[in-house]
């Protein structure tokens, strides 16, 4: 079995509303690179990322928890979102 897409939604607004950002995670087929879109409220920004790099996978991940949670997160929370990350890594 393999994951080809992923869908994250973010923490909620501090009010309880809905999640402040959205992210697709995706590697398609015979594709050497992982493709991040972040989705929010002022637009979509698509970031792709090695699937063999580490380097590129904790980078990529800094940006998802930032973006998700709403601000710089420790490493044991970007570690949340590297192993997201790592189910479409080489």
């Amino acid at each position: 079995m393999r994951v080809t897409s992923l869908e994250l939604a973010g923490e909620p607004t501090r009010d309880g509303g809905m999640p402040r950002a959205f992210a697709r995670i995706g590697r398609r087929l015979g594709s050497e690179t992982i493709e991040v879109t972040i989705v929010l409220p002022g637009g979509e920004q698509t970031h792709t990322a090695a699937a063999d790099s580490e380097g590129e996978l904790w980078a990529m991940a800094q940006r998802l928890q930032e973006h998700l949670d709403g601000g710089r997160g420790t490493n044991s929370e970007i570690n949340e979102y590297l192993r997201e990350l790592q189910r479409f890594a080489d």
